[in-house]
């Protein structure tokens, strides 16, 4: 753990935010060495954080030991040169458990993941995320998605609970968030911080940055961090014209091929992986491995992204 606050750290990148895929031998087991290859040279691409196990890393197929084994070794393969954010979620006890974990294997901050199948009510949602932050020392961004999703109100509460330092928004409802944002800005003002978290969301990156939010995941630093770090850099330089050939060209009929299949977020970014020279396995069960196909057309999409990154040089 690194001694700078999580938000300041993660506040103003100084490239994409890291989320690694979990790499598994050809026997199903965890495969660390691959697992730290992968992580170390993502730090060395370029990446301004390491989301460790979390939904790209498919956090809900890792058993606890898993789990720590592989936060600890992020750990230890960013040395302190990032910070390192772990996955943790379920129901409440477990969530617990897994930031208690994450904290004793070396994590900076948690990526708190909906609750558990159930639908629960606002005052619900809060507790839950409450008792978490309360856990632990690590801060929390807290992740908005499927089953949690949050009225302005409830983010007011959750920014003015003492750990929570953000919200990583994956529903994609920009109405709702504007709201979000400017009643957070008008009733708790301070450093709390917004993520773009949709998949691929260096798409709605444009979308999203019209209303303040300009933090995103990328999934695509996986297999191909030269095409995210140019697509960040024009980003955060107002190089927009780089930007839209960039969405253009490769991330729409990315997200295109993406959407041929269920799990692809995941699946197909893996596959990505493998195709750079990096064995990191197939996904568990329930997901399941994409289409041959699909795989060949993701290398002939990303031998464009590459092609297109060139000529803006």
């Amino acid at each position: 753990m690194t001694s700078a606050p999580l938000a300041a750290r993660l506040g103003v990148p100084s490239g994409p935010l890291f989320f690694p895929v979990t790499a598994y031998g050809q026997d199903g087991t965890l495969d660390l060495d691959a697992f730290r290859t992968h992580v170390r040279q993502g730090v060395e691409a370029g990446a301004a954080a390491v989301f460790a196990c979390c939904g790209t890393g498919e956090f809900h197929a890792l058993l606890p030991e898993e789990f720590e084994a592989c936060v600890r070794a992020a750990a230890e393969e960013t040395a302190g040169r990032v910070p390192v954010v772990a996955g943790a979620g379920y129901g409440t006890a477990l969530a617990v458990r897994y930031a208690r974990i994450a904290e004793d294997a070396g994590a900076d901050g948690l990526l708190a993941m909906p609750p558990y199948l159930v639908v629960a009510g606002q005052e619900g949602l809060l507790r839950h995320y409450r008792e978490l932050a309360a856990a632990t020392s690590l801060d929390v961004i807290v992740y908005q998605r499927d089953n949690a999703v949050f009225t302005p109100e409830t983010v007011v509460g959750l920014a003015r609970t003492e750990g929570i330092i953000g919200l990583k928004d994956g529903l994609g409802d920009l109405d709702l968030m504007q709201r979000i944002v400017s009643t957070v800005r008008a009733e708790a003002p301070g450093d709390f911080l917004f993520f773009n978290g949709l998949p691929t969301a260096e798409l709605t990156g444009l979308a999203y940055r019209g209303i303040g939010i300009t933090l995103y995941s990328s999934a695509v630093f996986c297999f191909a961090p030269e095409i995210a770090q140019a697509f960040h850099k024009a980003f955060n330089s107002g190089d927009d014209a780089t930007v839209n050939r960039l969405v253009d060209g490769f991330y729409r009929p990315f997200v295109d091929l993406r959407a041929q299949g269920r799990g692809y977020a995941v699946s197909l970014v893996k596959a990505g992986v493998r195709l750079r020279g990096l064995d990191v396995g197939e996904v568990r069960p329930p997901l399941h491995e994409p289409a041959d196909d699909h795989v060949k057309q993701l290398a002939r999409l990303t031998e464009r992204g590459y092609a297109l990154v060139e000529e803006g040089e």
